[in-house]
């Protein structure tokens, strides 16, 4: 059986322009299809559904090898921190699968 590596990164996003749910929830869709066409990431919405300017997101990435899955995390991390909305916290985890 193959072996690869799972990457896992949660973050927590803050919309100071958001002034609704409505408003919210654009730049939500809009990162998260991002995310999923540039790096091929599953996300999801995990956190801070009620409020209209917060938002948690887990976002996860497959790869072959450590040094791929890093790359795809980093890129992640990066293009998040370029956006109109604030990157309040990122945390990773890589899994080893055997």
């Amino acid at each position: 059986m193959a072996s690869g590596f799972v990457g896992i990164l949660s973050v927590e996003l803050h919309f100071p322009g958001a002034g609704s749910l409505k408003g919210k929830r654009k730049f939500v869709k809009s990162a998260k299809a991002q995310l999923q066409n540039r790096f091929g990431a599953s996300v999801a919405e995990v956190d801070h559904h009620e409020l209209w300017q917060r938002a948690g997101l887990t976002v996860a990435c497959v790869a072959r090898d450590y040094g791929e899955i890093e790359k795809l995390l980093d890129g992640a991390e990066r293009y998040l921190h370029g956006q109109e909305f604030d990157l309040v916290r990122a945390e990773r985890e890589v899994v080893s699968v055997e």
